[in-house]
């Protein structure tokens, strides 16, 4: 009855990680590029570290499908599949991957915790430049340097903001009496 019940608050956490997701997507500044600046790395980076590696990784995995039917949950409210099979969605694809490396990296030692969240941010990128490359029609390093290279930076940042915010969060749960099921 125990597990049951963590179950269903990770699930409840999940959708509103969804929520977060959704809302943080749409604060961005365009680019040249077309690929906007925003806070989904963000939001994907704490979904994992406060909800560990599956929990994390169900959450991106739900925003991504609830993107796929229509709902206006990407980057100027869009959504659909076009969105998926377009020019950015490559990073999209690298989220669900991310969020479970955050998840995965967050309870472990320093060194760990910074090689998976990296991990995690490096696949994000390269599956970003692959779509972004071949939708494009350009070759593989013109592409990062026009669509990843510039936003490196600010996305280690939000790994760091997320981990210090992740912290925070979890804390606040366990003082609300929300065990989360895992320590990551």
């Amino acid at each position: 009855m125990k597990m049951q019940r963590n179950s269903t608050k990770m699930l409840v956490l999940s959708g509103m990680f969804v929520a977060v997701l959704a809302v943080l997507s749409q604060l961005q500044i365009p680019m040249p590029s077309g690929v906007p600046v925003t806070l989904q790395t963000f939001a994907v980076a704490l979904a994992g570290y406060v909800l560990g590696w599956k929990f994390g990784l169900v959450s991106t995995a739900a925003w991504i499908l609830l993107g796929a039917v229509g709902a206006p949950v990407f980057s100027q409210f869009s959504g659909g599949v076009g969105v998926l099979v377009g020019a950015t969605g490559g990073f999209i694809w690298g989220f669900p991957v991310m969020a479970a490396c955050c998840g995965y990296g967050y309870a472990k030692k320093p060194v760990i915790f910074a090689a998976a969240s990296l991990a995690g941010l490096a696949i994000c990128h390269l599956t970003g430049v692959l779509q972004f490359s071949a939708v494009m029609g350009m070759a593989p390093g013109e592409a990062f340097l026009l669509a990843s290279f510039p936003y490196l930076v600010k996305d280690v940042l939000s790994l760091v903001g997320a981990y210090a915010v992740a912290k925070a969060v979890r804390t606040g749960l366990r003082a609300a009496g929300v065990s989360l099921v895992s320590k990551a």
